[in-house]
């Protein structure tokens, strides 16, 4: 076995930036040292345990001075959950250093010129902003109380919550999240108790064994609530015990399901999802972008993806299409369009919109959606974007006006990237989770179209995660 490094110590260290992965950044002695829950600012000792490539990673084993861009933070968790990383920043800060990834990646990364970045539209709310939370149980949780696991009772380390950084197979147990509104933590705590009260063993992630394995709990803006346990097996205590005591519990809960979910993985799309009681999905509901058009309606099903912060996705379409400034006649391209959210958004002004997706359940939301609110302007595709977006998909569906693309965090694949630059629409409109690949893929697409657009999305407070939208306009020959 190779030696275990030894840790260095430095003092009276200044933390100068907030960097990747919701880390702080000190630079003692010129060598860049990651630092967790750090605020630029800060005087603190470090203690270096650990050596990469091209950086160090530390600790704060004190603090000389706190800097003024901290406050405190409202999560008893904080510290340990590795869910809102940047709590103890003050949100103004939050926000300051968001803008700052923007145009650090367009410039490290991206190396291409854009105009003035817009100022970043940050979230109303910045607690109870998500509208679904995914909870584990184990039977193997964190101990926060010093005790040695050997000397418990085997109930006293059953938990439900969330995983720890890092950690597959140890559950920190919650007892309020500042994330998701009422009543997510009191059916959370509802749950736990009654699995400990009538001894239903909770989900042992090593050994695959174990009957209450997940909850995931999802709510909407009119008020209504689904739940949907996941159970390792069949289990009669669950549909003539748990299940109708939550019902009668909670009178908020329209959709309660269940799931059982034997594998070894937690995916639950290709399973059979039972409803209990109520209905088998959500309505979400959304402004149309031009007013005096009908609210947009959203089926939300309990595997379909929907924007966790509602209100904010909302603010992010309409800057989506204000940036657009479609004129009626368009042929609109929506890549990685997901369940049509952005392809419905835009069907009522321009003349069709094609949706292009990989997951196929999906499509089928968005086709359902889009019989939901009588739009009958636009056609879904499933399959991988590199494969079917070629020259005869072109040809059979059209040259697109206008390209809205909203990847996953890995960006879009160059073959995607190389079609666009074959089709060469007039405007593209890039939503980005992932501003480092969004600025990779920028600078491919910097010899013919220059971007002309640059606005920062909060979607996620406390966390380091920022959304973006560049507008882009092809390039006069």
């Amino acid at each position: 076995m190779k030696p275990k490094p030894k840790s260095k110590l430095y003092e009276n260290v200044t933390i100068v930036d907030a960097g990747a992965e919701g880390m702080a950044v000190a630079k003692p002695e010129g060598k860049v040292v990651f630092v967790p829950f750090g605020a630029p600012g800060d005087v603190v000792d470090l203690e270096v345990y650990k050596k990469k490539r091209k950086f160090l990673e530390g600790r704060i084993t004190r603090f000389e001075t706190q800097s003024e861009q901290r406050t405190e933070p409202v999560c008893a968790h904080f510290g340990l959950c590795g869910g809102c990383k940047w709590q103890h920043l003050d949100y103004r800060w939050q926000l300051h250093f968001k803008q700052k990834q923007v145009k650090d990646n367009l410039d490290r990364i991206g190396k291409i010129a854009y105009p003035e970045i817009r100022p970043i539209l940050g979230s109303e709310k910045i607690y109870h902003y998500r509208n679904k939370l995914e909870y584990t149980f184990s039977n193997r949780k964190w101990l926060t109380d010093g005790a040695p696991s050997g000397t418990k009772e085997e109930a006293d380390l059953y938990g439900l919550g969330f995983h720890l950084p890092g950690m597959f197979d140890r559950i920190l147990d919650i007892e309020q999240c500042y994330l998701q509104a009422d009543p997510s933590n009191e059916i959370r705590l509802f749950v736990r108790e009654y699995g400990l009260k009538n001894q239903l063993t909770f989900y042992n992630v090593r050994e695959h064994q174990g009957l209450l394995r997940n909850l995931i709990i999802r709510t909407a803006s009119n008020g209504n609530t689904m739940v949907i346990l996941v159970t390792g097996h069949e289990d009669e205590r669950i549909t003539s015990g748990l299940l109708p005591a939550i019902a009668e519990q909670f009178s908020t809960i329209t959709s309660l399901m269940y799931v059982v979910n034997d594998k070894k993985n937690d995916v639950i799309n290709d399973l059979e999802i039972q409803c209990f009681k109520g209905e088998s999905f959500l309505i979400e509901s959304m402004k149309s972008p031009v007013s005096g058009f009908p609210d947009l309606e959203f089926s939300v099903g309990p595997v379909s993806f929907y924007q966790t912060n509602a209100a904010q996705a909302e603010r992010l379409y309409h800057e989506a299409f204000k940036l657009a400034d479609v004129q009626g006649n368009e042929l609109v391209y929506d890549l990685y369009t997901g369940t049509g959210t952005i392809a419905l958004y835009f069907a009522r002004f321009v003349k069709h919109v094609v949706g292009i997706e990989y997951v196929e359940e999906a499509i089928r939301d968005a086709e359902s959606n889009a019989k939901r609110n009588k739009i009958e302007n636009t056609s879904f595709f499933a399959g991988d974007m590199a494969k079917i977006l070629d020259a005869d998909f072109v040809a059979e569906n059209g040259k697109p006006d206008l390209i809205v693309t909203d990847p996953p965090r890995a960006g879009m694949h160059e073959k995607v990237v190389r079609q666009i630059l074959e089709m060469l629409p007039r405007k593209i409109v890039y939503i980005s989770c992932n501003p480092a690949t969004q600025a990779r893929d920028l600078q491919l697409l910097d010899s013919k179209y220059e971007v002309v657009a640059v606005q920062p999305v909060d979607m996620f407070p406390h966390t380091q995660h920022v959304e973006n939208i560049v507008l882009l306009h092809l390039r006069e020959a």
